[in-house]
């Protein structure tokens, strides 16, 4: 794996007067509450371990209270650290001067803010073209960089309108156009939805999916909510109490939470809209690359299930059943080459798509359905078994006559 973007290590926090004086109990493991009533200091973060990839969306969860928020300020220093470690592109950003960290906030990370920041007497476009203008640079330049990003966001048009004449969500909007105005690399963002009502909170949740699919920048998300962390999240920690209590992809999240307060957050997610069909798919059990019939039966001998995928130099082509190849044998066709009539009618699915978009196939589907990319290569298959298993819930509080495999379909 490559080096990481950003490092965080043995990194700790107390609120108080005296922190150094309270640090050796915090590591000792005196509780939060017991630090609190008998020093009056607060633990915010307790030994925290980070590494984010550059590229990549780092979702940061937990409850109020949990240190989320302290955490992100964090990696700008607008909170400095009691003690711990923070590194970005190998930079230990606790070295850094007055000047060299203001010239890192300016350049290297931008903020996106729950209640969007804007300045009030301000365009839309000015606002967008703010951290252009804390740079320095010259007015026609912040200018139409500012109208492209609005453009990108979707509100061409609204350039010379003020934050006051605009919906929550188009303000959400203005505030994420100006934080990639300054084109820099790591986008941090703080509950930057959660102050949206929830349809146009997923509507931006899709414009944020779909801009990083462009510009591919370094995002840490921090959001109380886990579906939208598992929407949006390459990789997820969870906090309580300042403390990191479990890190990994959504799908590791979702089916092995460590421990009691993981698995309430995600006891009541739909399974079934949160992972997709590459968390859940096996590889192919047989394919067959004959280009005929004679030679398909052939291969399709060593074959258990009875039916198999058959795999060209030109990709996934279509499903094959030893039965159908056997009776097209005793034709005149046993020696032609394998053509669409053979083929079952298998539809097959992208490894991207939820579980929830393919249930029903899934269900009817006599076969395993075939799994296949964009690029027409046979990635996997996806078994009824897997999918009822994944979505089962398994958990002593299961009742009786339901189960997430019902509800789902």
């Amino acid at each position: 794996m490559t080096e990481p973007l950003i490092q965080i290590k043995n990194l700790y926090k107390v609120f108080g007067q005296n922190p150094a004086s309270v640090l050796s109990h915090v590591k000792n493991g005196v509780t939060k509450e017991e630090i609190l009533t008998k020093t009056g200091h607060t633990v915010g973060l307790k030994n925290i371990n980070l590494e984010i990839q550059a590229g990549e969306i780092f979702v940061i969860m937990g409850l109020s209270g949990s240190g989320k928020s302290t955490l992100i300020r964090h990696f700008n220093r607008l909170i400095d650290p009691s003690e711990g470690e923070i590194k970005v592109e190998g930079i230990d950003v606790m070295k850094l001067n007055q000047t060299q960290l203001e010239t890192f906030r300016r350049k290297k990370m931008s903020m996106v803010f729950q209640r969007f920041g804007l300045l009030p007497h301000r365009t839309v476009v000015d606002n967008v073209a703010y951290g252009l203008e804390i740079q320095g640079v010259e007015q026609d330049k912040r200018h139409d960089t500012a109208i492209q990003w609005l453009e990108s966001v979707g509100l061409q048009g609204y350039e010379n309108q003020y934050p006051s004449q605009l919906s929550g969500g188009q303000q959400q909007r203005v505030g994420l156009a100006r934080a990639l105005c300054t084109d820099a690399e790591i986008l941090l963002m703080d509950e930057a939805f959660s102050a949206l009502d929830p349809l146009i909170r997923s509507e931006m949740q899709d414009q944020l999916i779909e801009l990083q699919a462009k510009l591919h920048k370094t995002i840490i998300f921090i959001t109380h909510d886990l579906d939208e962390a598992l929407r949006l999240g390459d990789r997820i920690a969870i906090l309580r109490d300042g403390e990191l209590i479990q890190q990994g992809m959504p799908e590791e999240i979702l089916l092995h939470p460590v421990d009691d307060y993981v698995e309430a957050f995600v006891k009541d997610v739909n399974r079934a809209r949160a992972l997709t069909v590459e968390t859940v798919m096996c590889a192919p059990a047989y394919r067959i690359t004959a280009n005929t019939i004679q030679e398909a039966i052939k291969q399709m001998k060593g074959c258990q299930q009875g039916y198999a995928y058959h795999v060209t130099e030109q990709g996934y082509q279509g499903v094959l059943t030893k039965e159908g190849l056997m009776d097209a044998a005793k034709g005149p066709s046993a020696q032609e080459e394998i053509t669409q009539e053979f083929y079952e009618e298998v539809p097959a699915i992208s490894p991207d798509s939820a579980i929830e978009e393919v249930l029903v196939d899934t269900m009817s589907c006599d076969y395993s359905l075939p799994v296949v990319d964009e690029n027409g290569v046979l990635q996997g298959e996806l078994e009824r078994s897997a999918v009822a298993e994944v979505l089962a819930d398994n958990t002593e509080e299961k009742p009786a006559n339901g189960s997430e495999l019902e509800q789902a379909s």
